[in-house]
């Protein structure tokens, strides 16, 4: 692992989170061995970014706010009955309550678009369908499987994040569209202030920097940990790549605001689950999340599980610590039910679609815990008769 991480391992007082836990990084510059910025606390290392953005939080004037969005839609509002502003998502909670406020509040006209799964669950198309069927435009891309496939492997052999050839789609697909029909405003419903502190990449409720979705030179480029110009030793081919390929700058248009809502109305998990349920007929699981309580987070992608497993062996925090985090900042819940419900659920193995899993990744059970296993850092985990255990956890003094 990099020398860049810092192994002395903190734990928040106010919430659960870790020092160790990811900011989000730039996908197309990812190779084998770069750092990856973590979360980060205050000068006493006792209370995460992410906590000290909520006291923030709580002093903001929300009614100022929605009037500084009012003046945003005033100015890209279109009159003709054209689109007017993209919204990104997948018919999960977030997305569907961007859509709706959107639409019905701001009386926007929205293009939605939606980057398909790896493998779509059951709920996860149920609620893609309500959702258009509450009254959307949609636009739905699904890359070509085998391409995908071999992308994912890669990302998972060389990164331990299978999840990242997805993220890109998701994140450099709406910004093409946008462009493709003239829309200048672009609205998230993701708000990485609240989960990991790392305000500036939406403060004063700013454009999203361009160099999350461009790039100037294809060489510089790198998917899976793989550079561009090594693709074709995969069997990937230049037109293969295109639809995971960030904007060249030049074809950017700078003119694009790509803003959070989350930055103009204030918002937590509970909330959105009810507007999405009312409006879209947003349906939960029946059964708790791999690796968390929850129900109703990210249900919508058989490798959704797989992912945050990943980052609980990279990181020594998983699924279950981000969404008691954000349930302690939201007062939804305690820290003593959060630290209980972390020692009982988070890095539980991903259990419900493993088998999918190794087939899609076209692994065995031995090759694939091989590539988990030389993930775990050195200073998190330790190997004791036989079993990996973790040397610090929430609920360990």
């Amino acid at each position: 692992m990099p020398s860049l991480i810092n192994e002395k391992v903190i734990f928040c007082e106010k919430c659960v989170e870790s020092n160790q836990r990811y900011v989000s990084s730039v996908q197309h510059k990812d190779e084998k061995k770069t750092y990856k910025s973590r979360t980060s606390f205050g000068k006493d290392n006792k209370v995460c970014s992410a906590c000290n953005y909520f006291e923030k939080k709580n002093k903001i004037d929300w009614a100022s706010r929605e009037k500084e969005l009012e003046k945003i839609c005033d100015k890209y509002r279109k009159n003709d009955g054209s689109y007017d502003i993209l919204i990104p998502g997948s018919g999960g909670k977030d997305s569907s309550w961007v859509s709706h406020i959107m639409k019905s509040k701001f009386k926007m006209n929205p293009l939605t678009v939606t980057w398909a799964p790896h493998m779509y669950t059951d709920i996860g198309w149920q609620n893609f369908q309500n959702w258009i069927a509450s009254g959307f435009d949609n636009y739905l891309f699904t890359p070509n499987p085998k391409v995908h496939k071999i992308l994912t492997k890669l990302a998972f052999k060389n990164l331990l994040h299978p999840f990242q050839p997805f993220a890109m789609g998701q994140l450099y697909f709406p910004v093409r569209i946008a462009i493709q029909y003239d829309i200048k405003l672009i609205m998230y419903g993701d708000a990485q202030a609240e989960k990991a502190g790392d305000d500036n990449l939406w403060k004063e409720g700013s454009s999203l920097p361009p160099e999350i979705f461009t790039y100037e030179k294809k060489e510089d480029l790198f998917f899976g940990g793989i550079n561009y110009k090594d693709l074709k030793k995969f069997g990937i081919s230049e037109h293969d790549i295109k639809p995971y390929m960030p904007i060249h700058k030049n074809k950017y248009n700078k003119e694009i605001k790509n803003l959070v809502l989350p930055y103009f109305i204030n918002q937590n998990p509970q909330t959105n689950y009810y507007l999405a349920v009312e409006k879209s007929n947003f349906k939960p699981n029946k059964q708790r999340t791999d690796g968390s309580y929850s129900k109703y987070s990210s249900i919508d992608d058989k490798i959704d599980d797989l992912h945050h497993y990943t980052w609980f062996i990279k990181t020594g925090r998983g699924r279950c610590t981000d969404d008691a985090a954000l349930e302690v900042r939201n007062k939804i819940i305690d820290r003593d039910e959060a630290v209980a419900l972390v020692k009982k659920y988070d890095g539980e193995f991903p259990k419900t679609y493993f088998k999918e899993i190794l087939e899609y990744l076209d692994l065995t059970k031995s090759e694939f815990h091989d590539i988990i296993d030389k993930f775990r850092p050195k200073h998190l985990w330790e190997l004791k008769d036989g079993k990996w255990q973790l040397k610090h956890a929430v609920w360990k003094k």
